[in-house]
């Protein structure tokens, strides 16, 4: 069923280049550094630039081509620090963190930048990384199971005292943080974030997630997970989550089709997690009318990767963004949605 479009300004991320290798598959010589500094003026440029979000990946070991990766908890803190406005989204593995570490890693974070930092809870695709350090690689609706577990966890830790949980893979006994991430207008804890295609993936995201990270999809694809994400929190009672597009982690373990990289071909596959699905390329005005065509099926933020970040991301907002807004200012409030550009 359509949705009415946001009334909210669309917010933009990009995706950390922690990792060597950068984000797009080419033979291309790449100018983007996964190192520090190089990331450290990113940012700094991307904040001056209109972004507001900022996605730090989780690597432990080498895949596709990242031989080399910077722990992405500890990058956030880095990157916080160095900016005055930029939120900041560690991705984390569950099964290779306790919630309530993270949960006090996280107010630690929050308090020292001043509420930027985000969390994206990432269900594991890699089986390497996990064997590699003798911990159990799950089937993949057990990995989401965990992850939901590990979700209300967090969220649970991070706003009440003296917390009893009791579940299949954590247990917290009579536990209370001190202090507590920043409570504020905008949110009461930090946002958590996780990604996914498959149905395990949608389900949990509608129970227990702030925000939905789609891999990339064409319109078709967009409106049929919005609709399908926006039917759990119906059934829980509680508000659906914001929907972001471009998206994270692997689900071709799946039976029914629905996971990442499973219908993918090689064109899609030039920028990891499917990228290029939702054709943002072409002239400014061709990739801002197609932005807000997204926002009109209920997108409230687009993931972006580029291949030579710092010219292609202050191009981006000097260039695209100034023309999103134009567009953005002349939308109704609510209605039916139009779907094609």
């Amino acid at each position: 069923m359509p949705v009415p479009p946001p009334s909210d300004p669309l917010r933009f991320a990009y995706w950390v280049p922690n990792v060597s290798g950068g984000l797009v598959t080419s033979t291309v010589e790449q100018r983007t550094d996964w190192g520090y500094d190089c990331n450290r003026e990113l940012a700094v440029l991307a904040e001056n630039n209109g972004f507001d979000y900022a996605l730090t990946q989780v690597r432990y070991m080498a895949g596709y081509g990242a031989e080399y990766q910077h722990e992405s908890t500890s990058f956030s803190l880095a990157l916080l620090l160095a900016t005055q406005r930029l939120k900041i989204i560690a991705a984390v593995h569950p099964g290779l963190w306790h919630p309530g570490v993270l949960a006090k890693l996280g107010a630690t974070a929050d308090h020292l930048s001043n509420g930027r930092f985000a969390v994206n809870v990432v269900s594991g695709w890699f089986k390497g990384e996990f064997t590699a350090l003798g911990e159990p690689w799950l089937e993949h609706d057990e990995r989401y199971r965990r992850a939901e577990e590990f979700i209300t966890a967090l969220r649970t830790i991070w706003t009440e005292d003296h917390v009893e949980l009791a579940g299949d893979f954590y247990r917290v006994r009579d536990f209370s943080l001190k202090p507590k991430p920043l409570n504020t207008p905008e949110r009461p804890h930090p946002e958590i974030f996780q990604g996914g295609n498959s149905t395990a993936a949608r389900a949990m995201a509608g129970r227990v997630s702030d925000w939905y990270f789609s891999n990339g999809k064409d319109f078709d694809g967009v409106t049929e997970q919005i609709n399908d994400v926006r039917a759990f929190p119906d059934r829980a009672g509680r508000t659906p989550p914001k929907f972001g597009l471009n998206g994270l982690q692997a689900g071709q373990s799946t039976a029914d089709g629905k996971g990442m990289w499973q219908d993918s071909s090689f064109e899609d596959l030039v920028q990891y997690n499917d990228g290029f699905r939702t054709g943002l390329i072409g002239t400014p005005e061709q990739i801002a009318e197609r932005i807000v065509a997204y926002k009109r099926l209920g997108v409230d933020l687009f993931l972006l990767g580029f291949l030579h970040y710092h010219e292609e991301v202050e191009y981006f907002g000097n260039r695209v963004l100034p023309l999103v807004r134009e567009l953005e200012a002349r939308e109704p409030v609510s209605g039916p949605v139009t779907t094609r550009v």
